[in-house]
């Protein structure tokens, strides 16, 4: 299994957005980075994500899960972008925070501090666990 973090603005989608799509989920569309377009094509079923939520709060807020893998956006015609869909899975008892992230030297590599600007991200696992940690969730 391997970690993602997905960045959104919640005023533009939300975590509660994602949750209301239930069983669903959605599709994570409107990429328009090469990067993060072939972050979202190393993702398999079943690879965990955190959801973030962008600009002023700042914070990890939620877990989701890769309910099918990359495929044509359908929010373009251009063949260039593609996206994977997400279901929401649970989420965070206490949200965690950039700055908490940035205080903690063992993140100090993580990609949303070295590249924040970069909506799709990978996750290592010990990232993945410390965070978890962080926000009281179960990993």
């Amino acid at each position: 299994m391997r970690y993602w973090l997905f960045k959104s603005e919640p005023e533009t989608w939300g975590w509660s957005d994602q949750v209301a799509k239930g069983d669903k989920g959605e599709e994570w569309d409107g990429v328009r980075n090469y990067q993060a377009r072939n972050f979202m094509r190393d993702m398999r079923v079943g690879d965990l994500g955190f959801f973030y939520h962008s600009q002023k709060e700042k914070s990890v807020v939620g877990i989701v899960k890769i309910l099918n893998e990359a495929h044509p956006d359908s929010s373009t015609d251009d063949p260039r972008w593609e996206c994977v869909d997400i279901i929401a899975v649970r989420p965070f008892e206490k949200p965690v925070s950039l700055e908490m992230i940035k205080a903690e030297p063992r993140l100090a590599e993580m990609p949303l501090v070295k590249s924040p600007r970069l909506s799709v991200q990978p996750v290592t696992e010990e990232e993945w666990r410390l965070i978890c940690k962080m926000g009281k969730t179960e990993a």
